[in-house]
């Protein structure tokens, strides 16, 4: 399975190149069973990074460009009348797919960006007091531009905590940049991806995935961290319970993919500031969620070993 996804990796970085870490955190909030958030400057991947993992798994897909004017009924549906049958008819909306990519999605008012609150936690969809089961599997890839930029409307803390993972591309190297540069525009040749990952496959994998064990002190390590969040000054609120509980799931599928049936510090390091940086913010910062500054901080000043 281990080489399974190496291959999938490998797949994806032929057409989003140099970014194999990203790549690899992506696909392990995905095995996590997670929502993932790619935040970044426009024309940096996002969309192709979403777009990729949607073919390489085999994943039904559906795409969302959010927008100012956009309504919830766009995202999850609405009920029209059918004058043949006299009667309302449920149309689902874009949500009921296995892979949704909400493309910008903080370009969207707080009332439409809420419209996924319930998907993205129950798996379901709630309209006119009628309930809907959306697909199994269900992840949602969001992207989103930076808050300082015009037209953006910051996602509320209650949404950001629904993303398991946020990750950022960046500018890429000089080799992969040249590499674009000579090759074209990689996301012609995402339609030709072949599938890396069946989804049989995929949930075997997160099985197997939740089975990595963590040491008694490993999980004494991953307590210190989220304690020391709760009480230093620094921080405007502390991790919770279920941010923890995102970090040990995220570092078991980080420590198998890296051929290990056990967690050790190193993998909860790695992904601190993915899992932890977009739900923590700054006693000192209102506007922003400057979370990285506080991971420098929890990475500095919590001690490995108790």
């Amino acid at each position: 399975m281990r080489d399974k996804l190496d291959q999938l990796v490998e797949t994806v970085g032929g057409v989003l190149y140099g970014k194999e870490v990203q790549i690899r955190q992506a696909l392990t909030c995905l095995v996590s069973g997670g929502h993932l958030l790619v935040e970044d400057l426009p024309g940096m991947g996002k969309t192709t990074l979403a777009h990729a993992l949607a073919q390489v798994l085999g994943m039904e897909y559906q795409r969302v460009q959010f927008t100012s004017d956009m309504l919830p009924a766009d995202i999850l549906g609405a009920s029209i009348f059918d004058s043949s049958l006299g009667q309302f008819e449920f149309h689902k909306g874009p949500v009921f797919t296995q892979l949704l990519l909400a493309d910008e999605i903080n370009r969207t008012t707080p009332k439409t960006q809420s419209a996924l609150l319930e998907a993205m936690e129950e798996r379901q969809v709630t309209v006119e007091g009628q309930t809907y089961s959306l697909p199994d599997p269900f992840f949602v890839i969001a992207t989103q531009n930076p808050v300082s930029q015009y037209g953006t409307f910051p996602l509320p803390e209650s949404q950001l905590d629904r993303f398991l993972m946020r990750v950022q591309l960046g500018y890429p190297s000089h080799e992969a940049e040249r590499e674009l540069l000579v090759g074209g525009d990689a996301r012609q040749k995402i339609s030709d991806l072949p599938v890396c990952l069946s989804l049989s496959e995929l949930v075997e994998l997160q099985q197997v995935c939740q089975s990595v064990s963590a040491s008694d002190s490993l999980l004494d390590y991953l307590q210190r961290l989220v304690k020391f969040s709760r009480e230093s000054s620094d921080f405007e609120y502390g991790i919770s319970p279920r941010g923890s509980l995102a970090l040990l799931n995220t570092a078991k599928t980080w420590a198998y993919m890296q051929g290990r049936d056990y967690v050790v510090p190193e993998d909860i390091q790695v992904l601190l500031g993915p899992v932890f940086g977009h739900r923590l913010r700054s006693a000192e910062d209102y506007a922003e969620h400057g979370g990285m500054a506080l991971i420098r901080k929890l990475l500095g000043e919590v001690d490995v070993v108790g």
